[in-house]
């Protein structure tokens, strides 16, 4: 049995908590979190006698941990992630794994170095109707316009009302994920435009457009919004791909549909989903690594990209001009070797 030390007790870290709990192969050997009282709690309500610390670095010292699960705020990432992968303790992180790509460069480099595993959980990838979606374009020869619309009105309060570009630094990478998993490739650049309707709650751009060009000549066309009221979209958004045979649609949700040229429009049935849906199969592949299995979808060198489409897409509001995805890189690659 795996050993687990979980860092942030929040309200994502407990359900990071309950997932690890559903699993007979692993058990929490310690909670962490900076704010008093809530590492303990969260241990209590749950029944636990696991013991709680203040500092992953305390946690670190103090107990045995195959693996850690960094689910603290974007900004302490990169301090947690690094003291885990210098105590050769593997790592699976919350989204983003940092808040920018020089930081992510220098966790990359870092995992390298140490030859510890660092993945960031993009829990959105695993659900049986985005693989169904995935393999009916592929069936088709590929998505080369691929496009999705996110309409949500979440009232969170707090930090995220205040943020700059609230939905893109704190939402898009999850639509912007899933474009890298359903064409296959990397983009190489964005043109973005973000604004604030006149009705938004939040102080800086709630809405955004932007579409992202792919060496193979695909687009992605991301249409959002995060003050939206009435007719939401799912939280995975609304898809629909075109390739050279034919169309096919996502909800988001549970309904595909595939339509040929000469075809009427039919539902495809989703596939299988043998390691569950979201953090329960996101953890259910890390495990599989350390086990020996194929490197992650989110490994930080991989995930990097989304982590970038999200800079570079902000890069491009701010700017009003298309931007170069590997003008970023280079840029991170500065500021990572400077720092």
């Amino acid at each position: 049995m795996r050993s687990v030390i979980v860092v942030g007790a929040g309200a994502m870290g407990r359900t990071w908590l309950d997932t690890i709990a559903r699993r007979s192969d692993l058990h929490v050997s310690a909670v962490v979190d900076v704010v008093e009282g809530a590492a303990r709690s969260a241990v209590e309500e749950r029944g636990w006698d696991a013991p709680v610390f203040s500092t992953a670095d305390g946690a670190l010292s103090a107990v045995h941990a195959d693996m850690l699960l960094n689910v603290t705020i974007p900004e302490a990432h990169l301090a947690v992630s690094s003291a885990a992968l210098r105590a050769g303790v593997p790592v699976l992180s919350e989204k983003p794994v940092t808040p920018t790509v020089a930081e992510a460069l220098q966790l990359a480099d870092l995992s390298e170095s140490t030859g510890v595993l660092l993945v960031t959980s993009q829990s959105r990838r695993f659900s049986p109707g985005i693989s169904t979606f995935r393999d009916a374009l592929q069936a088709r020869g590929g998505a080369g316009q691929l496009d999705t619309r996110f309409f949500q009105n979440p009232r969170f309060g707090g930090f995220r009302d205040r943020m700059d570009h609230p939905l893109l630094v704190d939402m898009a990478i999850h639509s912007f994920d899933q474009a890298r998993f359903l064409l296959d490739e990397d983009p190489e650049s964005v043109y973005c435009e973000e604004f604030a309707p006149s009705w938004s709650w939040f102080d800086g751009g709630a809405a955004a457009e932007a579409i992202f060009r792919f060496p193979s000549g695909a687009r992605f066309s991301y249409s959002g919004s995060w003050c939206a009221d009435g007719l939401v979209t799912s939280w995975n958004g609304d898809w629909r791909g075109s390739a050279p045979d034919g169309t096919v649609t996502w909800d988001g949700e549970a309904e595909v549909v595939a339509q040929g040229r000469d075809d009427d429009p039919a539902a495809v049935p989703l596939g299988p989903a043998p390691d569950g849906e979201g953090l329960d199969a996101a953890l259910a592949e890390f495990v599989a690594a350390l086990d020996g299995g194929p490197v992650p979808s989110g490994e930080v060198h991989l995930n990097v990209w989304s982590l970038a489409m999200v800079e570079a897409a902000v890069q491009s509001a701010d700017r009003g001009e298309r931007i170069v995805l590997a003008d970023v890189f280079d840029a991170a690659r500065r500021d990572a070797s400077a720092r």
